[in-house]
């Protein structure tokens, strides 16, 4: 069986910089502190680790209490957002979910740096929840890079059986950290362009496929399920 890991910003969808936008928001209104973002990279990060960034940036003490309000703020916010913003979902990605529904021999779930509650209000929005039993998110680390271990062990425990993490654990990403992520803990991974990162950006670090997108469906599923 192989297990499928998907990112979600730039990878299943773009949702018009909605979470980005509301990130500003929630900052300003909960905590007082006008910031651009200008100075946070946004492309494949933790939403925790987004809020350690701005509470340093802003002297705001990183307490569990103080994410705890920021969360009460963000949420609300996405989820007005989303239907405000010009987002959509993206190439190839409805066809693919589809095609590997079903199969006893793939599993898929989430990787993403978004918070469990950012990932369903965002995919539920775009009509892509569904798709998705679990998945290791934000809420479970604020390293990028420690989520591979999650998401495997969620995995053994929906499927009631063990993954070969190197023969069967495909990341599939748009960031340059979507591989850092695989690296870590030894899985391979298909980078997909359709992000912040073009081609080249992500070619230089040696993905073990690289596609400008998920629009050849029987290509990008026979990879994932034989290759």
């Amino acid at each position: 069986m192989r297990l499928l890991l998907f990112d979600i910003d730039g990878t299943l969808v773009t949702t018009g910089e909605a979470g980005l936008i509301a990130f500003a928001e929630t900052l300003e209104r909960v905590f007082g502190a006008a910031d651009d973002l200008s100075r946070v990279d946004f492309a494949g990060a933790t939403d925790t680790g987004i809020i350690a960034q701005l509470f340093g940036l802003h002297g705001i003490e990183h307490t569990a209490e103080n994410i705890g309000r920021f969360q009460e703020g963000y949420f609300p916010s996405l989820a007005r957002l989303l239907p405000e913003r010009e987002g959509r979902v993206l190439p190839g990605v409805p066809e693919l979910l589809a095609a590997l529904a079903g199969r006893d021999d793939v599993q898929v779930a989430l990787l993403t740096g978004n918070f469990a509650t950012g990932a369903r209000l965002k995919l539920e929005y775009y009509g892509l929840w569904q798709h998705f039993p679990f998945g290791a998110f934000a809420d479970d680390h604020a390293d990028r890079n420690k989520l591979g271990p999650v998401a495997v062990t969620r995995a053994v425990q929906h499927v009631g059986r063990p993954f070969a993490v190197e023969r069967d654990v495909w990341i599939i990403g748009d960031t340059p950290k979507d591989v850092a992520c695989a690296r870590a803990f030894g899985a391979r991974v298909l980078a997909v362009a359709t992000g912040r990162h073009g081609e080249e950006s992500l070619r230089q670090h040696s993905p073990d496929v690289l596609r400008a997108d998920l629009s050849d469906v029987d290509q990008v599923a026979d990879i994932l399920t034989r290759g």
